[in-house]
């Protein structure tokens, strides 16, 4: 690694750790394989260490527009997680409800609907905590 990538892939995982806590990070860093590891770099590095950690939207932002993404695209186990990340991220159960409308029009109301139900499992499991 050069000493740029170094510093983002830094940057990436102080950024990444902030929004999924440590334990997610760990867990993720004890499951790599020499497979994985690759992109588990190249995940911390672009999409931790540089798009959140630019200065221009908060994290609360970011992870409003990651969720109605992710539930656009139909990607179950990621709209979870992120859900789960709105406990360090500051996005409300209101932004992320008023995300998902966003997607119903935009995306589909299958789309909304499936992810509505995740959301709802996640918060369940959060109070349970």
């Amino acid at each position: 690694m050069t000493e740029a990538e170094t510093d983002r892939h830094r940057q990436g995982m102080e950024t990444r750790r902030s929004v999924l806590g440590d334990a997610h990070v760990d867990r993720a860093i004890a499951n790599s394989t020499e497979f994985d590891k690759p992109f588990q770099s190249l995940i911390t590095e672009s999409a931790w260490g540089h798009v959140w950690s630019r200065p221009n939207f908060t994290k609360r932002e970011r992870s409003i527009i990651t969720i109605a993404l992710l539930a656009a695209l139909g990607q179950d186990e990621e709209v979870a997680m992120h859900v789960r990340a709105t406990a360090n991220t500051g996005a409300s159960r209101e932004d992320v409800r008023e995300a998902l409308l966003h997607v119903a029009i935009y995306a589909g109301v299958p789309a909304a609907n499936h992810a509505i139900k995740i959301a709802k499992r996640v918060y369940e499991q959060m109070d349970a905590e």
